[in-house]
C-alpha cells in the first residue's frame, strides 16, 4: 500500500480521491469539492489518499491541525473512508497510522475525529484502533 499526501491542484484529488470520499460524502460534486478545498486549505485542510498494490485508490482522509484551548494542538480528521471493496484489508489502519505520524511530528497531543452515531461499523474499527469516546458533539442545523 502507498499513502500519498495530495496538494491542491493535484489531479488525483478529483480523479482518485473524490470517488472514494464520495462513498462517505455523497453530496460532493467536483465543483463543491474544489470550492471546499480552495477555502479549507487556507484553514489547514489537507487530503491523503491510500493506493492499493494495483495502483487504485482505496482510501481517503481529510484532516487538519487544530490549535485550541481544550487540546492545545490536535490533528482533527474531517473524513476517513475506505472504499467499500477494500474494507477490512488494513487501509483504515494504515491511514490512521500515517495521520498519527503527522500528528506526532506537529507536536499534537491527540488525534481526534467525530463519527456519526449511526456508523456502528466505524465505531468498532475506532475502538480496535484504541480510540476512546471522550466527548459528545452537539450540532444545530442552520438550514
Amino acid at each position: 500500500m502507498k499513502i500519498i499526501d495530495l496538494e491542491p491542484g493535484d489531479p488525483r484529488l478529483t480523479d482518485d480521491l473524490l470517488p472514494i470520499l464520495s462513498e462517505l460524502r455523497p453530496h460532493l460534486t467536483d465543483e463543491l469539492f474544489a470550492e471546499i478545498y480552495g477555502e479549507g486549505h487556507a484553514q489547514g485542510l489537507r487530503f491523503t489518499a491510500a493506493y492499493g498494490d494495483d495502483g487504485a485508490c482505496v482510501g481517503a482522509a481529510g484532516w487538519r491541525i487544530v490549535v485550541n484551548t481544550s487540546a492545545v494542538r490536535k490533528l482533527y480528521v474531517d473524513d476517513l473512508v475506505t472504499a467499500a471493496t477494500a474494507r477490512s484489508t488494513g487501509v483504515g489502519h494504515a491511514l490512521l497510522a500515517h495521520l498519527e505520524g503527522h500528528a506526532r511530528a506537529a507536536g499534537c497531543t491527540s488525534l481526534n475525529l467525530d463519527s456519526g452515531t449511526h456508523r456502528t461499523d466505524a465505531h468498532r474499527f475506532y475502538f480496535r484502533e484504541r480510540m476512546a469516546v471522550t466527548a459528545f458533539n452537539f450540532d444545530k442545523r442552520l438550514d
